[in-house]
This record gives C-alpha cells, sequence and structure tokens, in this order.
C-alpha cells in the first residue's frame, strides 16, 4: 500500500482523528489474513471497540496499541503507516514521515522508516521538551532498543533499570520490559532510536 499518510499525534486523553490510510491498512491487513475483529482483539489484546474505532478512522490509537496490532498481524507499525522499504530502495520523502506521538509541551517521535514485518528494524527521532515522558507496557520477547541523543539528557528506565544518557552517547536496551523515555533536565532531548524486532 502506497498511500499517503496524515501525520497523526497523541495526546493523553484528547482524542485524534487517525488517517484514512492508517485506519485502511489496519482494515486490509486484518481481511489478508481472514481475521474477524473479534479474533484480532484476542491476538492483540485490544478491545474490539477500539478496532472498529480504528478502521472507522475516528480514533487515534497510541504508539502501543499500533504494536499490539502490529504483531498480531505478523507487520510492522512502519507497514500499517506505510514508511517500508520496497527492495531494492525506497524513499520516504519528509512530508510523508508520520508524528505517531506527540507531547503536551509540543514534543513529538516521528517513524522515519522502517522494513516489513514481522522480523523488522524501524528508525525513530524523538524529540522531548523538559518534563516530557513517554512510556511503553513493553513489546514482543526479543525486541531490541539502540539509542543515540543527538542534544540534552535522556532518562531512559527499562523495568526497574534506569539509565542517564547524556549529549554524544548511545545505549541499547532489551524492550520487552516496560519502559520510558523522559527529559528531566532543562534543555530540550533529540535522540535517534532503532528498534529491531525479531522473531525467527
Amino acid at each position: 500500500m502506497k498511500t499517503k499518510v496524515n501525520k497523526l499525534t497523541e495526546t493523553g486523553s484528547d482524542i485524534d482523528y487517525v488517517s484514512a490510510a492508517v485506519s485502511a491498512s489496519v482494515k486490509s491487513f486484518r481481511q489478508q489474513q481472514k481475521l474477524s475483529l473479534d479474533e484480532l482483539s484476542r491476538r492483540a489484546g485490544v478491545s474490539k471497540g477500539m478496532l472498529v474505532e480504528i478502521e472507522k478512522g475516528s480514533a487515534n490509537p497510541s504508539i502501543a496499541i499500533l504494536c499490539k496490532v502490529a504483531a498480531a498481524l505478523g507487520i510492522s507499525v512502519a507497514d500499517i503507516v506505510n514508511v517500508t522499504a520496497d527492495p531494492l530502495a525506497h524513499l520516504v520523502a519528509e512530508e510523508d514521515i508520520p508524528v505517531l506521538w506527540q507531547g503536551d509541551k509540543g514534543g513529538t517521535a516521528r517513524l522515519l522508516a522502517g522494513t516489513q514485518g514481522p522480523d523488522m528494524i524501524e528508525l525513530w527521532r524523538w524529540k522531548m521538551f523538559p518534563g516530557e515522558q513517554f512510556a511503553s507496557p513493553g513489546h514482543p520477547q526479543r525486541t531490541y532498543e539502540l539509542l543515540h541523543v543527538e542534544q540534552g539528557e535522556l532518562t531512559l528506565k527499562v523495568d526497574e533499570q534506569q539509565l542517564q544518557v547524556p549529549r554524544g552517547s548511545s545505549a541499547v536496551a532489551k524492550t520487552a520490559a516496560p519502559h520510558s523515555y523522559a527529559n528531566l533536565g532543562e534543555l530540550p532531548l533529540i535522540f535517534t532510536m532503532a528498534v529491531a524486532e525479531i522473531h525467527s
């Protein structure tokens, strides 16, 4: 699918509208696999009501929900938002890079590019303003994240372990466990992140 995707935002309790392309992608992948909404709900651990709203284009799912739905369908989040690479090379234009999280102070998480699932690699760029944070309940087993801080300092927490990652430094995390990213400093935080999910 090569439908252009509008940018998404996640704004806490506010519900924004997910793009028609994302809703069409979820519905298309589900129908290709001949899955009912009930079965996808069971596999993903996401309510049937939420799936109905996603497919109608009237809900804006969080990154965590998109990850669960993608894993249940055996695809990547990049497949859902149409930033996967075709063989041998594929350009994702700047205006087609979706914003999948927006902090309450204007921070963003952009999915720059990704490979097709289920064994997938994604490249993200995060910007967080002081006081912003993002938490994830965890990804499937054998999910790894590689992070590099370009500006500011990242507070990375994985389960009970917490790391301070200053500018110019990198970190590696196994993120099947609950984890979070936060900017507890006084300057804007910018970091890039590669996510690898390995099933085979």
